[in-house]
């Protein structure tokens, strides 16, 4: 029986594992939407986090400050000008330090810093995509 995985998911590792996975070269590519029911893997309930974060994220695109005539949103505008990588990282830091202390624990602060982290990622160049020539401060 040949596995499938997601195109495009590399996760680099080595060892044995007992759940669906196949090695190409040194990179151990894994099937993240396994769930609960195939073998228990999520101890820690991290296949629910990751349905709950993507439909956080699907939702923000509606609430961007953006306009039929121009998707344009001010992080674009933070980033043409090499910014958004401390931007994000700031951001990310404030939701998580705000955490349990404005509204107690508000799974919104939470969301909010996760993503803002997958932002980090992106501007940090994580994803093997070129960065742009600016310098940041």
């Amino acid at each position: 029986m040949k596995l499938t995985t997601p195109p495009n998911l590399d996760i680099i590792g080595e060892g044995n594992c007992d759940f669906p996975f196949t090695m190409e070269n040194d990179t151990i590519v894994l099937n993240l939407k396994m769930t609960e029911d195939q073998n228990n893997f999520w101890k820690y309930n991290e296949d629910k986090t990751i349905k709950e974060v993507e439909s956080y994220l699907i939702s923000t695109y509606k609430a961007h400050y953006t306009s039929e005539q121009s998707k344009t949103q001010t992080l674009d505008l933070i980033e043409s000008i090499g910014d958004a990588e401390p931007f994000v990282r700031s951001n990310a830091i404030k939701y998580l330090s705000r955490f349990g202390k404005k509204n107690g624990k508000s799974k919104l602060d939470i969301l909010k810093a996760i993503h803002y982290c997958i932002l980090l990622y992106h501007f940090a160049g994580l994803h093997n995509e070129t960065k742009g020539n600016y310098e940041t401060f």
